[in-house]
């Protein structure tokens, strides 16, 4: 869904930019593709790191020495503020 969003976005900024659109307007375009990627980017990386790390923090009886998911959603809160 979100590509989808993003291919719509792009589509139009390029209709905008070969029908010379005012720069604000093409400004604006650019600004929510960019939120777009960025949220795109923050949601493959949440993704990547539970895999990654979700289970590796397991101590000798397998319980959880940490909270995985706990420790991940703190990264990703701070990657979040980063890529806005």
């Amino acid at each position: 869904m979100r590509l989808r969003r993003i291919r719509g976005q792009a589509e139009a900024l390029e209709r905008a930019v070969e029908s010379g659109t005012d720069c604000g307007l093409l400004l604006q375009q650019i600004a929510a593709l960019r939120g777009a990627t960025n949220g795109l980017m923050a949601e493959v990386l949440d993704g990547h790191l539970r895999e990654t790390f979700g289970s590796s923090k397991r101590g000798t009886t397998g319980t959880a020495v940490v909270d995985p998911d706990a420790e991940i959603e703190t990264l990703m809160k701070l990657l979040r503020t980063y890529l806005k």
